[in-house]
């Protein structure tokens, strides 16, 4: 066997449509986009219109809102913090913060701060500050010796300063 008299399977490749080259080809003239009309121009998108009745997305009512004041908080669940230091990316015995938890891995941002809850299991003695967190991981950390510090972040455009 040469390179040069090797080939596809019978049928592996099909060749491609020339539209719009002569009557004979049966895809002449129109080229399959059969006559005039804005549907047969390129470049012409319709996707919505309904020949002039209210379209359906005009049609239904509108429902829910978005909540400007909602806080966006990232979960820390406490099984993630004992794999975390079970891995070594968490030191146990300094304070855990925002900045911590950046540093092991564990979040990439908190623009409302941290959240923290009890999926999992928290073996070590920890000492975390965080904006909120539920009752059954306060409870898990105390139970493994450590202590539950929940900070209420600042609003933007006030220091910590200003509260005296």
């Amino acid at each position: 066997m040469k390179l040069n008299e090797l080939s596809d399977n019978q049928g592996a490749n099909k060749a491609r449509k020339r539209i719009g080259r002569g009557i004979g080809s049966g895809k002449g003239k129109t080229a399959g986009q059969g006559h005039k009309g804005q549907k047969a121009r390129s470049g012409v998108s319709i996707k919505g219109f309904e020949g002039g009745q209210m379209p359906l997305h005009r049609r239904l009512p509108k429902r829910g809102f978005n909540n400007i004041f909602a806080k966006n908080y990232k979960v820390v669940n406490t099984g993630r913090l004992q794999g975390a230091i079970d891995a070594g990316r968490l030191d146990a015995g300094k304070p855990v913060d925002t900045a911590a938890l950046k540093e092991a891995g564990l979040i990439k941002s908190a623009p409302d701060g941290i959240r923290l809850l009890a999926k999992g299991e928290l073996k070590a003695k920890i000492n975390i500050t965080v904006a909120g967190a539920s009752k059954a991981a306060v409870e898990a950390v105390e139970k493994a010796g450590g202590s539950v510090t929940v900070v209420a972040k600042a609003p933007a455009g006030e220091s910590a300063s200003a509260s005296e």
